[in-house]
């Protein structure tokens, strides 16, 4: 056994977290405030807790997978979370997977750092899809020497990662990949409706532009599902929307406006309000298809 790893949070991503952790002979003791996501850890080879308190108790070691930084500073430092509930004698770490506000992350780490507990910011880039075969990009901040302590999880989830700085600046790196992504998928949206209002075939159309100076490996993740119509959810509406807003909001405290950014919140927008914030990012397509000239 190569030891114990706790999770919080387990949809899409902290699935993902979880399979790569069980294959590679990790226990893994989850919590996530729906009942049928645990049932589904415990399905996996993995051990559900009843609460944040019960992974803190068993686990020095605990990743975050949840959605907002409020939720994030709740399992960190809220009433039985891992500090309040974890063993105070022992190192303990978390890492954090969200994507979330830089300045919230980076004060949550020095907050945490202050009561005796270690806080690493650990986003990736990818999907839950990509990071379940190993293809995510872990990007590492914090303190350098327990980003080595924790390498061993790190290097099973992220086979692929780099260290970027204190914390917070991997969540700044994260905020600016995803912006250029999210125009990238949205473009690619957009080109393909035009491609087949131009009356092109869109599968042979898209094998031109993969070959085509027009390239961006946004093609591969989301090309397929946009021409066939799949919007299994890995990577749903509802959290690209949620990190553009980030985006948005980062940009506006330092005076600086991001016009396509602001474009692709309301077509987001567009498509929760046609039902489809639990549905894959690339349903962009079809708020795409609907705004005829």
């Amino acid at each position: 056994m190569a030891g114990v790893v706790g999770l919080i949070g387990i949809g899409l991503m902290g699935t993902a977290l979880a399979r790569r952790l069980l294959d590679a002979g990790y226990r893994v003791i989850g919590f996530d405030i729906a009942p049928a996501r645990r049932d589904a850890l415990r399905a996996m080879g993995g051990e559900p807790a009843a609460s944040v308190a019960g992974v803190a108790a068993q686990c020095q070691r605990t990743l975050i997978a949840v959605m907002t930084t409020t939720q994030v500073e709740q399992v960190v430092e809220g009433k039985d979370g891992l500090i309040e509930a974890g063993d105070a004698k022992v190192s303990r770490i978390a890492m954090c997977t969200a994507t979330c506000e830089p300045d919230r992350i980076e004060a949550l780490a020095a907050r945490a750092a202050a009561r005796g507990f270690t806080f690493l910011d650990t986003p990736v880039s990818g999907t839950s899809r990509q990071v379940l075969q190993g293809d995510g990009y872990g990007l590492i901040a914090g303190d350098p020497a327990i980003a080595a302590a924790a390498d061993d999880i790190l290097g099973v989830i992220y086979p692929r990662r780099q260290f970027i700085g204190p914390a917070g600046t991997a969540t700044k790196t994260k905020l600016a990949i995803n912006h250029i992504l999210g125009l990238n998928r949205v473009a690619l949206a957009e080109g393909l409706v035009f491609a087949e209002r131009l009356g092109l075939d869109l599968r042979a159309f898209l094998d031109v532009a993969r070959k085509s100076a027009a390239y961006s490996q946004i093609m591969d993740v989301k090309g397929d599902k946009m021409v066939t119509g799949d919007f299994s959810p890995v990577s749903k509406v509802n959290q690209h929307h949620k990190d553009f807003n980030v985006i948005l909001s980062e940009a506006r405290r330092r005076g600086q406006q991001l016009p396509f950014a602001a474009l692709l919140v309301e077509v987001l927008e567009a498509c929760e309000r046609h039902g489809d914030g639990e549905r894959d990012n690339a349903i962009t397509i079809e708020e795409i298809r609907r705004r005829k000239a």
